[in-house]
């Protein structure tokens, strides 16, 4: 009997266990959540092999896995052709990565295969981030590193995933190779702005930061963003180096021109046009005239022309030293009709213009039929500009305010091209009471005297007002600003053009430099704001892409 009896309850406390156990195996009340990345448990051949001479690499983890955006986020040095491997999983998952190698490695060669932030856990999506794995089919695993930092070369906010491009210096390089040919390294900041080169080997180069748009591992001028250094670098010397990124000026390239309307035509262009490389080729009567102007939306120009009707038109483009002729033949489509819309919508800051835009170029304004009166209904003396784009009026006045401003534009206020004008139009503009409005005062910190573009910004990068003459003391008032958050963006203006100048690879140009204040400035009604700015040297710039100091 009392054997019995402990068997029973042997029996019930196995159960129990069991129990316990299966409770304990399926989870499903919850738990701690997994947040632990995959490990790496073996990899064949081992990692850091010498020698390689295997046509396959496994690499396996101690959890399934799956890889996310690998044609992205993979990163080979020296670069192999999409034709001279696979790789697993793709759209699956395994603990395995198999990479088959369908072509021979270089000889005597360090080969880095990057997966970037793409090694992923099946159940919880935890990342491997930067996981590497690196083989060499020599007798050394080379082990250099090159460090640093991309800044944008004007704008404020830095975009991810840059590539970092590595050249040899030797009898095949020339400036055309980043053109023309893949690097021997490289490399990328992924979803960062810095990046880090391993396992190179010592010797001389051309380093170059790209935003590879294309992915393809050539310079896109047309598309990529560059940062280059003026002098090759010699490695293991330069270990940290820094970029700023930008986009070049196009070499000036013309599309095939095409119809829009029975007056418009457009010249589509890469680069910055010239606008007396086009000319008409056709035969046309003494009254045909035509316009030029630029389409504000698109890398267009469009050609308005006015004249008898026609069936089409021959145009010869001056393409460097050739003209190429076209011959564009004519649809029955009417051009629109003239529309003028507002640009200035909602209230109007007190030194800010009225401003109305136009769908067709307007080539006559009679102020005397244009009206701005306010709340007191008296007509004011006011002053008025014509774009050179031939599509938008400004209108000045000292506005005053706490006003209500109606601006009224009769028949033949404003005429296009083609001699066609609008119905009455009528619009009105609020300004605030003072006390809505605040002021920025700033005083510039600097040790020099050179040219200079001080801007406020709003936090997208639109210039609001700007300063490029000196002030005295270097102080510089942004008055009755509307309440809200800004930014001063200072750009050293080397040649005094009054713009910011961008770089140029082939000419060995660097841009102007551009510095953003660090910190937002909140700026509230009623207030004023005194700040000093502090632009670093040339020094300072070169060694170290940083903002601006600021301070209270």
């Amino acid at each position: 009997m009392g054997m019995n009896k402990f068997g029973k309850h042997l029996l019930l406390f196995l159960i129990v266990i069991s129990l316990v156990q299966c409770a304990k195996r399926s989870s499903p009340t919850g738990g701690l959540k997994d947040t632990l990345p995959p490990v790496m448990v073996n990899a064949s051949p081992k990692m850091n092999t010498t020698f390689f001479d295997k046509e396959k690499i496994t690499i396996t983890f101690d959890e399934f896995i799956k890889l996310k955006d690998i044609s992205k986020q993979l990163i080979i040095s020296p670069p192999l052709e999409p034709d001279q491997f696979k790789i697993k999983p793709q759209g699956t998952v395994s603990k395995k990565i198999q990479i088959e190698l369908l072509d021979s490695l270089r000889a005597e060669t360090t080969y880095t295969f990057n997966f970037g932030e793409s090694i992923i856990d099946n159940n919880e999506g935890n990342g491997l981030p930067f996981f590497q794995y690196t083989l060499s089919t020599g007798p050394i695993i080379d082990s250099l590193e090159i460090k640093g930092k991309i800044t944008d070369a004007f704008d404020r906010i830095t975009k991810p995933y840059t590539s970092i491009h590595l050249y040899p210096i030797d009898s095949t390089f020339s400036d055309s190779t980043i053109f023309l040919k893949k690097p021997f390294y490289a490399t990328s900041t992924l979803d960062s702005v810095v990046y880090n080169f391993k396992n190179l080997r010592p010797g001389a180069y051309e380093i170059i930061a790209i935003k590879d748009v294309g992915g393809n591992y050539f310079f896109d001028q047309n598309e990529d963003k560059i940062g280059f250094l003026e002098k090759p670098i010699t490695l293991p010397r330069d270990s940290i180096l820094n970029f700023r990124i930008f986009n070049e000026i196009p070499n000036l390239f013309w599309a095939r021109p095409f119809f829009i309307n029975s007056s418009q035509i457009g010249f589509g262009y890469y680069g910055e046009p010239d606008l007396s490389a086009i000319e008409v080729k056709s035969k046309v009567a003494r009254n045909f005239r035509y316009l030029i102007n630029h389409n504000r939306k698109t890398d267009t120009l469009n050609f308005w022309f006015r004249g008898p009707e026609l069936d089409s038109l021959k145009f010869g483009i001056k393409e460097k030293d050739t003209t190429k002729t076209y011959n564009i033949k004519f649809k029955k489509v009417l051009r629109d009709s003239l529309q003028i819309k507002l640009l200035t919508s909602g209230s109007m800051g007190l030194l800010d213009s009225f401003k109305i835009e136009s769908n067709l170029p307007l080539v006559k304004i009679n102020l005397d039929l244009i009206k701005i009166k306010g709340l007191d209904s008296l007509p004011i003396s006011f002053k008025a500009s014509l774009d050179k784009n031939y599509d938008r009026l400004s209108l000045f006045y000292d506005w005053l305010p706490n006003d209500d401003y109606k601006i009224q534009l009769l028949p033949n206020a404003l005429v296009d091209f083609w001699g066609n004008t609008h119905d009455t139009l009528r619009f009105r503009s609020k300004t605030k009471p003072i006390a809505d409005y605040g002021n920025i005062i700033v005083e510039i910190i600097r040790d020099d005297e050179d040219p200079f573009i001080l801007e406020l910004v709003n936090l997208k990068g639109e210039a609001l007002r700007r300063f490029d003459e000196v002030s005295e003391y270097d102080a510089y008032e942004f008055k009755y600003l509307l309440p809200g958050s800004y930014l001063f963006r200072y750009t050293k203006d080397r040649n005094g053009n009054k713009k910011w100048d961008t770089g140029n690879y082939l000419k060995k140009i660097q841009p102007e430099m551009v510095y953003f204040s660090p910190d937002t400035i909140e700026l509230k009604a009623n207030w004023d704001v005194n700040q000093q700015l502090k632009i670093p040297s040339e020094v300072e710039s070169f060694s170290m892409i940083d903002s601006l100091e600021i301070s209270n």
